[in-house]
């Protein structure tokens, strides 16, 4: 019977042995594409097409941002910018560094991308019980005229995660007619639109973006990148470099002292400035369902609410993208993503633990770089 005991006590040790789950400490270890089982010329195919095929915005990012937006009314940018690097990024298998190509520890804008780590400040509201219910209205927790009227005061949480809001305003001098309005009409005919019914149209807005980052630091009453800082990137490991920002005049007054309303994305400049390693932490997170070694970080439940196809349009849930309409043709339904301006992804694939970042890349050929990955496994 001892022996037996000791016997069944050995299988399962081994059995915890066989599954842990590696995460990175200050060092993060490599190992070589034989050693993880991918077929080697599978993988330099993949590093080859997204170390190559550099994105075509301007290495001046005020100017590649001016290139592109510079047709709506009164634009502007208000933040800061930064000149950017060329390719860079990292393929991360069973959470090991097996591919790494340019400077990986520059620290770049990274314009929308930023809006998955929003969509997480969020989570964390849920999970502490800051917000109950991603259902509530948003009016019942910022009470300050944000969702006044007969239009705003129906917005739910849901609705400015999903970008199906429709939230009409103004805040910080941006209007939210005036971002990406239609290639028709003119101004009057913006200003006056027939408003959609919060839920049902989704709009790729920054502006109504930016009105759930004030909203979360009316609810948190700390600064969002504190937030983020404590509860995620330390606990991760991330390095000190990357930064949070907003504008010169989205500071507010948060019981008596004065905080600065983050942008969740570049837009209009500011945004998150953050190195390839620290998304990759980021990324092996999310991977990792919110648990980091023996910390569950964020729940369970929200990693899996982000992935999920809302309503209004089923390739996007709370701020983040996925793969479930097969827009990435030939790559696995189930594979999600954070994406932004200029070829900026983190792309999680669940099924075969893997995680890619990718700076720069020309923006046609991320689901190359997808679809030779998946079939290194083959």
């Amino acid at each position: 019977m001892k022996f037996l005991l000791t016997f069944i006590s050995l299988v399962f040790l081994c059995s915890n042995v066989a599954f842990a789950q590696y995460y990175p400490n200050h060092e993060w270890e490599r190992k070589s594409a034989k050693e993880l089982g991918l077929n080697s010329a599978l993988l330099d195919s993949a590093v080859t097409i997204a170390s190559e095929y550099e994105n075509s915005v301007d290495k001046d990012l005020r100017i590649a941002i001016i290139e592109v937006f510079s047709g709506e009314p009164d634009f502007e940018i208000l933040g800061k910018t930064k000149e950017r690097g060329g390719t860079a990024g990292l393929i991360i298998k069973d959470g090991y560094i097996v591919a790494e190509w340019g400077d990986v520890e520059r620290v770049d804008m990274t314009f929308s991308v930023a809006k998955s780590y929003l969509s997480t400040v969020a989570g964390l509201a849920l999970d502490h019980k800051l917000i109950h219910d991603v259902n509530d209205k948003a009016q019942d927790y910022v009470w300050d005229g944000t969702f006044e009227g007969e239009h705003n005061q129906k917005i739910t949480w849901d609705h400015l995660l999903t970008q199906s809001s429709d939230w009409s305003g103004q805040q910080f001098g941006l209007y939210d007619w005036a971002d990406r309005p239609p290639g028709e009409g003119s101004i009057d005919d913006w200003r006056a639109r027939q408003l959609y019914e919060p839920g049902t149209h989704y709009k790729y807005n920054d502006v109504r973006v930016n009105v759930l980052a004030y909203s979360l630091l009316q609810v948190w009453r700390k600064p969002l990148p504190q937030v983020l800082k404590e509860e995620i990137m330390d606990p991760i490991g991330a390095s000190t470099t990357w930064r949070w920002l907003g504008y010169p005049n989205s500071y507010v007054n948060v019981d008596g002292l004065q905080m600065q309303s983050v942008s969740g994305g570049g837009h209009f400049g500011g945004g998150i400035f953050i190195n390839s390693l620290d998304h990759a932490r980021f990324g092996l997170l999310f991977l990792r369902n919110g648990k980091w070694e023996n910390q569950q970080l964020i729940s369970k439940d929200w990693v899996k609410s982000v992935q999920k196809s809302s309503q209004p349009k089923p390739d996007y849930g709370y701020l983040w993208w996925n793969n479930s309409q097969g827009n990435w043709e030939g790559v696995s339904k189930e594979v999600y993503y954070a994406a932004g301006f200029g070829g900026n992804y983190i792309v999680i694939d669940e099924e075969n633990d893997l995680l890619v970042v990718t700076r720069w890349i020309d923006n046609s050929k991320i689901d190359d770089v997808m679809r030779l990955l998946q079939k290194s496994f083959n």
